[in-house]
């Protein structure tokens, strides 16, 4: 399989995106990051460079629920690296809370407007480019909540990242065996800052070793995959069958 060199980060200022820059530069790939927080992302770029001198990082503020933005900002990264072989549409957001509670505004809408309209920007402008190259990979990270509707504060979030499975899929239908590869990626709990907010989950696992098998799954380059592989291969297809009661009991 062909290396993918030049790989693009969205949201990689914090959590699984900038714990994904950390274990690729280490691999050697060039890394093109963006997220709202730039000030973060050139901390994270100037370490990157000094622990790894041979690859290239570039970085821009990027807010992905600014459209124009979006695709200014994926152009410029393919100008400066001269191609881009993977993106990885990372940037998300977790704010929800249950609907009818007066929420909209602060936590549903911007949960929506990030991972649904955010994303699909994120997919359109990263397919401009690798279908201009006639190559590339993109990653749309969903989640093992796309499984089902949830209830509580996750109502909102989980129902976007239906969203984020079923957009994979259909780009991945259209494409067929062309030069143009997506993964669409369902992770379980990992830490992150978002889910640093949510209660204890026994099934969690660390930062590290839930990229670690992200990466490993994504160079792969799947159609489709639940990662970490264990338990959530197993435990993510029982939640389309689990009874109503359970869900809310668990989730």
């Amino acid at each position: 399989m062909t290396e993918r060199k030049n790989i693009l980060i969205t949201g990689a200022s914090s959590g699984l995106g900038a714990e994904m820059a950390r274990q690729f530069a280490a691999k050697g790939r060039n890394l093109a990051l963006c997220a709202r927080r730039l000030d973060r992302i050139d901390e994270l770029a100037e370490t990157l460079r000094g622990e790894h001198p041979g690859i290239q990082v570039v970085t821009r503020k990027l807010d992905v629920t600014d459209s124009e933005a979006v695709f200014t900002v994926f152009r410029e990264f393919r100008d400066e690296l001269g191609r881009i072989d993977r993106v990885i549409a990372n940037a998300g957001l977790g704010k929800g809370q249950p609907l009818g509670t007066g929420y909209f505004e602060r936590a549903n809408k911007q949960t929506v407007q990030t991972n649904v309209v955010g994303l699909l920007a994120q997919c359109e402008a990263a397919m401009e480019i690798f279908l201009e190259q006639q190559a590339g990979h993109l990653v749309v990270i969903a989640s093992v909540l796309a499984q089902r509707g949830a209830p509580r504060t996750l109502t909102a979030y989980a129902a976007s990242k239906a969203f984020a499975a079923s957009l994979g899929e259909g780009i991945r239908l259209h494409q067929g065996s062309g030069p143009v590869k997506v993964t669409t990626l369902k992770p379980g709990y990992i830490e992150s800052e978002m889910t640093a907010r949510a209660p204890k989950n026994p099934l969690i696992v660390s930062t590290e070793k839930g990229v670690r098998d992200m990466i490993a799954t994504i160079e792969r380059e799947p159609k489709s995959a639940f990662v970490p592989r264990w338990p959530w291969s197993v435990v993510a297809p029982m939640l389309r069958i689990a009874p109503d009661w359970l869900l809310r009991k668990v989730m």
